[in-house]
């Protein structure tokens, strides 16, 4: 009975201990807890040019573009948010009917480009495919140029709230 009886006087002492670090708890919580990071908005525009008589012309202008002609497409991003954008990717598309140029692509900073050949599920810096060879094994080699898809930039700095990032490549009209 005596166990019993102290069990019972012991359980006032518990909840007021309870209460008491829970309490500070709450006001530990209340007093030091991260004011949490605003959100990034990153808007993309994309610009379409295209060279001709030695100018620069864009394509809202240019009408129609002719086999052989270059288009010059410059993909640029904002961060319009509260918060800054991190590990942020921009992808361009390679629009049929045009081949990606090798060697075009340029960007602010220091991004990785990769490439998709399978309409944008899958990125790398060098698209294989399998080939079969003379003796029925298929080897995986590098993917025609002409299989791409999208071009991606992937940049490993934050773009800042405010910040401005440009990226462009090329492709040729067959």
């Amino acid at each position: 009975m005596t166990k019993l009886k102290r069990r019972v006087r012991a359980l006032p002492l518990v909840a007021l201990a309870l209460l008491v670090v829970g309490g500070a708890g709450a006001l530990a919580q209340r007093n030091y807890m991260v004011k949490e990071a605003g959100q990034p908005e990153v808007k993309i525009a994309l610009a379409g040019a295209v060279e001709r008589a030695g100018e620069r012309v864009t394509l809202d202008k240019a009408g129609e573009v002719h086999p052989g002609e270059v288009l010059d497409w410059t993909l640029t991003s904002v961060n319009e948010g509260t918060g800054t954008a991190r590990e942020f990717k921009a992808t361009g598309q390679i629009p049929k009917g045009t081949l990606f140029v090798v060697g075009s692509t340029t960007a602010d900073g220091s991004a990785v480009v990769t490439y998709s050949i399978d309409n944008g599920r899958t990125f790398s810096t060098q698209p294989t495919i399998e080939e079969k060879q003379a003796d029925g094994t298929l080897k995986r080699v590098p993917a025609p140029v002409s299989m791409y898809t999208q071009v991606r930039y992937e940049w490993s700095d934050a773009l800042a709230v405010g910040g401005k990032l440009s990226a462009a490549y090329k492709v040729r009209v067959k």
